[in-house]
C-alpha cells in the first residue's frame, strides 16, 4: 500500500515537470506582442508675415515675410550716396562709413503693428569715419586762390589771369551725408564749397607806368591798356636813371628840393616851392633811392638825357599823372 502511494506520487511529479516543459517550450516560441507606436506630427507653424501697407523708415514691407522684410530693408540703407562738385561724382558705400541697421529689431516690429503702420527707422553712423571721409574730399578739392602777376612783356604790361580758390564747407558735408546715411534718402549731395577770392585780379592791378630810357617816353597804363603817353628827360651817360621795376614810395604836393651830397650839387642849397624848384610842383618817389618822378623848371629839357637820374616832366604833365597814380603804382625802366 505505501509503495503503491510512492510510486503515484513519483509518476504525478514526473508529469508535471513535463508539462512544464512543454509550456515553457511553447511560450519560447510565441513572437512577443506588437508595440504601439505613436504617429509622426506633419503639421508646420506658418510664416509670420508683415501686415498689409506696413512702412518701415521709407522702405514699404507690408505683405512681406520676416526674413525677406529683414532682407529689402538692409539692402535699402546699403545703397551707396554720390556727391557732386561741379561735373565730378563721388560715390561712398555706407559701409565704409560704419553705418549699421537694426533690420532684425525693427522688422519684429513691423509684424505686430495694424496694417497701414509707418514706423521710423534709423541706421546708426559712425561719425568720426565720415568726418575723416570728407576731410579727405577737402584734401582733393580744396584750392587756394591764384592771383594775377604783373609782368612785363615786349616793353609793356602782361597781367596773368587770376583764378579764384574754393574751400569744401565740412560741417555742412558731415551733416547733410550723415542725414542720407542714417535715414536711408539717396538723393545726391551737392558739396557745399566757399569761393575763396583772389587778393589780386586783372581789373585790381590798376595804374603801371613804362619808361622807356632811350627813347625818353613814358606810358601810363590800366593794366594792360594804354591810358597816355609822355615825353620825358632821363638821366646823362654819367648819371643815368636806374633799369628795373620799382614802385611809386612817396608823393609830394609842391615839393621843397634839397640838394644831394653828390659833386654836382657842391654849393647848391635849399629851394622853397616856387618857379624856380627843379622838381616842379610835384613829386613822386620811387624805391630806387634818391631817384622820383617830378615836374621841372627847365622845360626845353624835356625829351633829352639830361637829368641826374631822375624822370622829369612837363609841370602840367607831372600834376596830371600825379592825380592817377598811387603809392605802390609799380614802375618799369627799360633801356629800350
Amino acid at each position: 500500500m505505501v509503495r503503491t502511494r510512492v510510486g503515484l506520487s513519483l509518476s504525478l511529479l514526473l508529469a508535471c515537470l513535463a508539462a512544464g516543459a512543454l509550456a515553457a517550450s511553447v511560450l519560447a516560441d510565441t513572437p512577443p506582442p506588437p508595440v504601439p507606436t505613436v504617429p509622426a506630427d506633419t503639421t508646420t507653424t506658418p510664416a509670420l508675415t508683415i501686415p498689409e501697407g506696413v512702412t518701415l523708415g521709407s522702405v514699404p514691407v507690408g505683405g512681406l515675410a520676416q526674413d525677406a522684410a529683414v532682407q529689402v530693408v538692409s539692402q535699402w540703407f546699403a545703397r551707396p550716396i554720390a556727391l557732386r562738385l561741379e561735373s565730378t561724382t563721388i560715390t561712398v558705400t555706407p559701409e565704409l562709413l560704419g553705418t549699421t541697421v537694426p533690420a532684425d529689431t525693427a522688422v519684429a516690429k513691423a509684424l505686430t503693428v495694424p496694417p497701414n503702420t509707418v514706423l521710423g527707422l534709423r541706421a546708426g553712423v559712425d561719425k568720426a569715419l565720415v568726418q575723416a571721409f570728407v576731410a579727405k574730399l577737402a584734401v582733393r578739392f580744396d584750392r587756394k586762390p591764384v592771383d594775377s602777376r604783373l609782368l612785363l612783356r615786349n616793353f609793356k604790361p602782361l597781367v596773368t589771369a587770376s583764378v579764384p580758390g574754393r574751400r569744401i564747407e565740412q560741417g555742412s558735408v558731415v551733416l547733410a551725408l550723415s542725414d542720407e546715411l542714417m535715414n536711408g534718402t539717396r538723393t545726391a549731395i551737392a558739396l557745399a564749397a566757399k569761393a575763396l577770392p583772389p587778393k589780386v585780379t586783372e581789373k585790381s592791378i590798376g595804374p603801371v607806368i613804362v619808361i622807356r630810357r632811350a627813347s625818353n617816353l613814358l606810358t601810363l597804363y590800366n593794366g594792360m591798356r594804354t591810358v597816355r603817353r609822355f615825353a620825358v628827360a632821363t638821366g646823362q651817360t654819367v648819371y643815368p636813371t636806374p633799369l628795373g621795376r620799382f614802385e611809386i614810395v612817396v608823393k609830394w604836393k609842391n615839393p621843397w628840393w634839397y640838394p644831394p651830397a653828390d659833386p654836382w650839387a657842391k654849393g647848391e642849397k635849399p629851394t622853397p616851392p616856387g618857379p624856380s624848384n627843379p622838381l616842379g610842383t610835384r613829386w613822386m618817389g620811387l624805391s630806387a633811392p634818391g631817384v622820383g618822378i617830378h615836374g621841372t623848371n627847365n622845360e626845353s629839357s624835356i625829351g633829352y638825357s639830361v637829368s641826374h637820374g631822375c624822370i622829369r616832366m612837363h609841370v602840367a604833365d607831372s600834376e596830371w599823372l600825379f592825380d592817377h597814380v598811387q603809392i605802390g603804382t609799380p614802375v618799369f625802366i627799360v633801356a629800350a
